[in-house]
């Protein structure tokens, strides 16, 4: 889509007045937070990711309309069409010793409480409503000397999007219209998401996940679920632990912790 059709002009505008609130809100927890606005690009994780590796390591939100070449997991893609979407990554600088196990679910709990009280939390990186997906997070790491530069993405559907062809997505996605009676403007979506999960990032850095388990256990959208590994294990979700592992219990009767970086997961029947 060209950059300069009315939907994306709309929606700069939208993530400009966006981005002056989440500016205004949060500079005081990075002083030095930069919050930027695009119309285009192949993907807000990638661009973070690459200046990172440049030596820019500055905290900075960036926001676009569209993304030509949106990351997921695993390396599926993510697209964005605008208007039909709200795509956006933060990338901030945390000392080695800050130890990131249960981040991707801390992300998850913070933009499930901003969007709606339905939404649930697919561990480790997916946000659900009665299991059609809303939307994907998406966390990369690169090291630095002492510091390790993080990475957060999110995609978040605000239209449930017209796929071509059913089969090709495992999980049916479905939009933020179809979710809430009165859907909010990406203005409000972008800087209320942004904003809180700004605050929560700078409480995790000394927190960790623990303090936010409880809140994630009542958006547990797995717990006592059967589920398939991707390498092929089932069992019954029973919830994670405070460092952000899902607990499986295996038909043997052995229960085993398994971290995000190891497997994804779907519901299955046993």
């Amino acid at each position: 889509m060209p950059i300069d059709t009315p939907a994306v002009t709309d929606a700069l505008k939208a993530l400009n007045t966006a981005a002056e609130r989440i500016w205004s809100e949060s500079h005081v927890y990075w002083p030095t937070l930069s919050v930027e606005t695009l119309p285009s690009i192949d993907s807000t994780n990638s661009e973070l990711m690459r200046r990172a590796r440049n030596g820019q390591l500055a905290p900075t939100v960036l926001m676009a309309v569209t993304q030509t070449a949106g990351k997921g997991r695993r390396g599926k893609a993510w697209a964005s069409p605008a208007g039909d979407s709200l795509s956006f990554s933060i990338g901030l600088p945390l000392a080695n010793g800050v130890a990131l196990a249960g981040l991707s679910l801390v992300v998850g709990v913070v933009l499930a409480e901003q969007l709606a009280p339905s939404v649930q939390i697919k561990w480790p990186n997916d946000l659900w409503v009665n299991q059609q997906k809303l939307a994907g997070i998406l966390v990369e790491i690169t090291s630095m000397g002492n510091q390790q530069y993080v990475v957060i993405g999110a995609g978040i559907n605000l239209k449930t999007p017209q796929l071509s062809d059913s089969t090709a997505e495992a999980m049916p996605p479905i939009g933020l219209n179809a979710v809430c009676e009165n859907p909010p403007p990406v203005a409000t979506v972008a800087h209320q998401c942004v904003s809180a999960l700004i605050a929560a990032l700078h409480a995790f850095q000394t927190a960790g996940f623990a303090p936010v388990l409880p809140r994630f256990n009542q958006r547990d959208a797995l717990v006592n679920c059967p589920v398939q590994l991707s390498d092929g294990q089932t069992g019954v979700a029973k919830g994670v632990t405070a460092q952000g592992a899902l607990r499986l219990a295996r038909a043997n009767g052995t229960m085993v912790d398994v971290i995000s970086q190891e497997v994804s997961v779907r519901p299955c029947a046993l």
